[in-house]
């Protein structure tokens, strides 16, 4: 799947263009790489966001096409999160 629409379905950003913005800026890594929109994500990938000052780091567990809302949670694991970053999401 590609990263734009794993972090879209997954409900780390809540939308699409959000989500393809920020890997585009060079905002997101993938196993320590900076990673494109497109690149593909993997089971027990690990992906750092950086949002301003604020960065998380996360765990992919799961990659499904589509996922209800309440089970988003469950597709990956919080490493770290630097408080803020609900904010940023939209909790």
């Amino acid at each position: 799947m590609r990263l734009d629409k794993y972090l879209k379905v997954s409900r780390i950003i809540k939308r699409r263009t959000v989500a393809n913005e920020a890997c585009s800026g060079g905002r997101v890594s993938l196993n320590d790489k900076v990673a494109k929109p497109g690149a593909e994500v993997k089971v027990g990938d690990v992906m750092t966001i950086r949002f301003g000052n604020k960065i998380g780091k996360y765990e992919i567990l799961a990659v499904n096409e589509t996922v209800r809302k309440e089970g988003a949670s469950a597709m990956y694991r919080v490493i770290s999160e630097d408080a803020g970053m609900e904010e940023e999401r939209g909790e």
